[in-house]
């Protein structure tokens, strides 16, 4: 895509069905299909954010700058993997777990965060998007910068119910009104 800058920032940049790929065809030994289902789904609502964000025509032409790096899989699946190893509630038909993800308002942040599209204000436009709908708060009196990355927006957006449709709309799975959970 062409939006004015340099993509040589040193990491290799993955789009949504390189991301799915790789998640589907990890070995159910290490990652267990419930879990690359969920990584899925927060690369999957990363990538509805990022499409409306630049205007992309499809969630498959978006190409993952930070959040397609290597560590931002590996932070993604490795907090789902603890989740699923802690028993926490995930979702899914067989009832997994007995304690369900539930999430406080999230903090805004405030200033500006460099990225690879240069300087943007916090919370970054694709994060402000994964955001709306959810409950936030203002961050703690004289703290600046970046509080919610996009990479725990889309995991919180998932675990907690909150879907967002191919139309761009955001809704929630469940009725609750402040703190939501995974049903």
């Amino acid at each position: 895509h062409d939006h004015g800058h340099d993509h040589q920032s040193g990491s290799k940049l993955r789009n949504l069905p390189q991301i799915k790929q790789m998640l589907q065809s990890a070995p159910p030994q290490h990652i267990p299909p419930h879990v690359a289902i969920l990584a899925i789904d927060a690369f999957t609502a990363l990538a509805h954010a990022e499409m409306h964000t630049h205007g992309a025509e499809s969630i498959s032409q978006v190409h993952f700058h930070e959040v397609g790096a290597v560590d931002s899989i590996v932070d993604t699946v490795g907090t789902l993997l603890a989740l699923y190893y802690l028993d926490v509630d995930l979702g899914g038909e067989d009832g997994y777990g007995d304690v369900a993800v539930t999430c406080a308002p999230l903090p805004m942040g405030e200033g500006t965060v460099w990225t690879d599209h240069g300087l943007l204000p916090v919370p970054a436009p694709a994060t402000m998007r994964l955001m709306v709908g959810m409950p936030t708060c203002p961050g703690p009196k004289g703290v600046t910068g970046e509080l919610v990355t996009p990479t725990a927006a889309a995991l919180l957006r998932v675990l907690t119910g909150v879907y967002y449709s191919d139309s761009g709309e955001y809704g929630k799975n469940n009725n609750e009104p402040t703190y939501w959970q995974a049903k």
